[in-house]
């Protein structure tokens, strides 16, 4: 059984020193191995591709990406460079990659055309926003016209892991949570929420949402949050016309990507049902090899095991699933 995979990341040159800035959050090691998978666009990454039963990957820029770029004429050309490049790349091999988009928000009304550029002239399958940008978060009242773009152009908004831009005293003596262990979800998580309780999703009903990581924490919460929101202190902000879990249900889906384990993924599943979940080997950061494995042997039915690894995908991103099947 092949897979369709969507966190499977890339860098163009013009970005590796955006991306160093993570270096904090990684081993040394595992940051020079990666650089080498996340540049190469051949046989390297073909090959483990073909190893793990993948069959399509989208890519996307490896974080931060622009995000952390204060110039918003460079990060618009940084972004449109990255693109480009992509775009050259998935025409090389257009039966194996396909792409997510990188969008410079420091500018809304351009990352809405850009956006618009990459789906309808590029092909991309919508976009990969590495988390905040220069902190501000992408529920920010000036970010309208991106959603509004986003709804009619009926396309998705996956939101990557980044890091916050303060450095909350939590972590103060433990550089082992700052990352991937527990921080990147933490603020992925909230950055979601953020959307859901601002009634991002209630005023763009066609928007889409992708969180990776078994949706970070979210749907092991949806009880909680719904049943704390009706006494939460809104300061003044009208509530929701609907309970949070009906937006995250209806808006968010989620991907495997980075989690190997049956039981976040059957609250997923339970949580928000079987068409929201989606595989994602989170290539080069993981072992694609594990990602592939879970996703070959986890106890679920064979039906649901081919939605998640490819059925949904196939369905939203408009791929043949027979050729996957």
């Amino acid at each position: 059984m092949k897979k369709i995979a969507l966190e499977e990341h890339f860098l163009t040159p013009g970005l590796v020193d955006h991306w160093r800035t993570t270096a904090i959050n990684i081993s040394a090691d595992l940051g020079d191995k990666a650089l080498g998978g996340l540049m190469d666009f051949g046989s390297r990454r073909l090959e483990s591709m073909d190893r793990n039963g993948i069959g399509y990957a989208l890519l996307s820029i490896s974080g931060p990406g622009v995000q952390v770029e204060r110039d918003a004429g460079k990060a618009a050309r940084l972004a449109r460079e990255a693109n480009d490049g992509l775009a050259v790349e998935i025409q090389k091999n257009s039966s194996r990659y396909g792409g997510f988009a990188h969008l410079a928000m420091q500018d809304p009304n351009g990352a809405a055309d850009e956006l618009e550029r990459c789906v309808r002239d590029l092909g991309f399958h919508g976009v990969m926003i590495n988390g905040q940008t220069n902190g501000e978060y992408l529920d920010a009242d000036r970010l309208s016209p991106f959603w509004e773009r986003v709804a009619d152009l009926g396309t998705f908004v996956y939101i990557h892991p980044t890091n916050p831009t303060d450095h909350p005293a939590m972590y103060a003596d433990h550089s082992e949570l700052f990352g991937p262990v527990w921080s990147w979800g933490v603020e992925t998580g909230t950055h979601a929420m953020r959307l859901v309780t601002a009634g991002v999703f209630e005023r763009y009903p066609k928007a889409r949402l992708i969180l990776g990581h078994m949706g970070e924490a979210i749907p092991f919460q949806l009880w909680r949050i719904d049943g704390r929101y009706k006494i939460a202190n809104r300061s003044g902000k009208p509530a929701l016309p609907k309970p949070p879990s009906h937006y995250i249900r209806e808006n968010i889906l989620v991907t495997t990507s980075g989690v190997c384990s049956a039981e976040p993924l059957v609250c997923a599943l339970s949580a928000l049902g079987e068409d929201r979940v989606m595989f994602g080997a989170d290539y080069p950061f993981e072992d694609a090899s594990l990602a592939a494995k879970f996703m070959d042997t986890v106890p679920v039915a064979d039906a649901l095991r081919r939605k998640i690894a490819y059925g949904t995908a196939a369905t939203l991103f408009g791929l043949d699933a027979a050729h996957f099947a």
